[in-house]
């Protein structure tokens, strides 16, 4: 007779980025390779979470980013380049080739509305998003890029456009907009472990591997707790 294998709690880690964010691409490529080597990742629940960098962003203005950053920080444009040859060097490291004289500055709510729209395959939608943005230099708040990229991503174009057509997921956005200011959330990547650690910044492996291994760590407690607690 076989015995019955025991449900074990997951942990659940949230990740407030925005496409738009080269760290937070980067970051995301640090934390997926924690967690491909971590023990117990079949026990571990990721969910991206919405936030706009530059929400004054309008839509389809077709900046170059240098440009556009340059304009909002009130910088130089060449020590935005410098800035961008920085990023660019950290994102070779994680396998990302980022051409920032390709990157277009987007206003990113639609593509937020798109990864809540595409429910289990967000994280691949995310990475498309993220590569779309920053490697192919695509223009990511055009809405029938936005349906090229999902559908790239496994998404059925026709429902996509129809969607971002509408306002459908809009206030999903808006709540994790909500949530991120709540939390005290003031830059980008964080990542948010049972809603009680936290680790803000494009991290090493190491320190992910920390978080989701006290994340683990403490629903196994909150669960010997609760079994103490109905005895």
């Amino acid at each position: 007779m076989t015995t019955p294998r025991i449900a074990l709690p997951t942990a659940h880690i949230e990740v407030w980025s925005d496409i738009a964010c080269p760290w937070c691409y980067i970051g995301k490529r640090r934390f997926t390779a924690a967690l491909d080597e971590f023990e117990h990742r079949d026990r571990v629940e990721v969910t991206w979470r919405s936030y706009q960098l530059a929400p004054e962003t309008p839509v389809g203005r077709r900046k170059p980013e240098a440009d556009a950053l340059a304009e909002m920080k009130g910088m130089p444009l060449e020590q935005v380049r410098q800035m961008f040859s920085q990023v660019s060097g950290a994102a070779a490291e994680v396998g990302v080739e980022i051409d920032f004289d390709t990157v277009i500055a987007a206003n990113t709510f639609d593509a937020h509305r798109l990864v809540h729209l595409a429910g289990a395959r967000g994280e691949d939608l995310v990475e498309a998003l993220f590569h779309a943005h920053f490697v192919e230099g695509d223009v990511v708040d055009d809405r029938e890029t936005l349906v090229r990229i999902a559908a790239s991503a496994g998404l059925d174009a026709d429902l996509v456009r129809a969607a971002l057509e509408s306002d459908a997921a809009a206030d999903a956005v808006r709540a994790d907009l909500l949530a991120a200011r709540q939390l005290g959330v003031t830059g980008v990547p964080f990542f948010v472990a049972n809603r009680a650690v936290a680790v803000s910044g494009a991290q090493p492996e190491d320190v992910f591997l920390a978080l989701l291994q006290r994340a683990i760590e403490d629903v196994d407690s909150e669960e010997d707790q609760s079994v103490r607690d109905a005895r």
